[in-house]
Formats: C-alpha cells, structure tokens, sequence
C-alpha cells in the first residue's frame, strides 16, 4: 500500500472525502460504487466495484466464443478496464485501462459502428494496433456498468463478418450480459 500524506477527518454523519486528485488518478467518479474492505490491522481499505467483474470468468467464455464460432476478436470491459478478451493478446489487453473513446462510446449509451474513412478508435490507451469496429454498453437498471467490443487489426485482414450481422452479435453479447447480472 501507498502512502499519500494526505489526512482526512469523518464528519458527524460517517463520512470522509476522497480528495480530487485522488479521484481523478483513480477515476472515480460521481455516483462510483466503492467496496469496503477492512483487515487484523486496523485498515481500511476502498476498492472502486466493478459489477461487470462478478461475471469475469463468464464474460471470457462468451468472448471465447464469439471468437471461435465468428472469428471475430471481442473484448468486454467494464468502466475502466478490459476484464476478458478473444482473438486479441490476452496479456496486452487483460486489465489495461480503456480509451477515453471507448469511455464516450459508453456514456454515449449507444451503440457504435466503425465506417470506412473515419477515424481509427483505439480499443485501450497507448494501442496502436487494434480499434473499435463495433461497441455497445453494457447497460444493467439504467446504469453503464461495461461494454462489449469487437475488435479489429490495424491490417485489417481478419475475417470479417457483414456489419450487420455484427453489430447485432455484439448488441446480443450486451444485453445478454446485463440480464445476466440482474439475475
């Protein structure tokens, strides 16, 4: 653990505030869940909560499958980071920070649909080989809790499967996974 110097008291309600700066390193945001973690030592620990990420080893064997059975490569995330990934480097890609486009794509609540001539939209900060060819949040009791993207090389020469057909696969792939974790 880190220690950052920084000291704060709780109110007379319970509560303590997270600096700004801390905030933003940690891109926590209004209305973010945090888990509370506490250990023998006394500790106190905050852990941003990621809804998306109680369905990890599920949202990897859905991905996995689309790959296999589309050969389309696919990535899920949750609001921050991929949490599990097909036809890509896993070890690229697996617990990287998302690109602020993706970021906006989920805020956008829509779906996004790559068309020839515009921009290349990176999949996580600092790739330079795979973009967003399809994307669509994740959306569980009108929150964005992650997305699903199918992903394509900058080569561009894998399989390609109609945009349609796409696009309706990794709408499935969203509203799946939110129904998954409403139940």
């Amino acid at each position: 653990m880190k220690a950052t110097g920084i000291v704060r008291r709780i109110d007379d309600l319970g509560r303590v505030v997270i600096p700004k700066e801390i905030r933003r390193t940690m891109r926590i945001r209004e209305g973010d869940p945090l888990e509370i973690y506490t250990d023998r030592e006394g500790e106190v620990i905050f852990k941003k909560y990621s809804p998306i990420g109680e369905l990890a080893s599920f949202s990897a064997q859905y991905a996995e499958t689309l790959h296999k059975i589309c050969s389309m490569a696919v990535i899920i995330s949750d609001r921050d980071a991929v949490i599990a990934s097909a036809g890509v480097p896993r070890k690229e890609y697996t617990d990287r920070k998302i690109s602020s486009a993706l970021e906006q794509i989920m805020e956008g609540r829509n779906l996004y649909l790559h068309r020839e001539g515009e921009a290349e939209l990176a999949v996580i900060e600092d790739s330079t080989t795979h973009y967003l060819s399809c994307a669509m949040p994740i959306v569980v009791e009108g929150d964005v809790i992650g997305c699903v993207a199918s992903v394509r090389s900058q080569s561009g020469e894998e399989n390609r499967i109609g945009s349609e057909v796409e696009s309706k696969l990794i709408q499935t792939a969203a509203n799946f996974l939110g129904k998954q974790h409403e139940s």
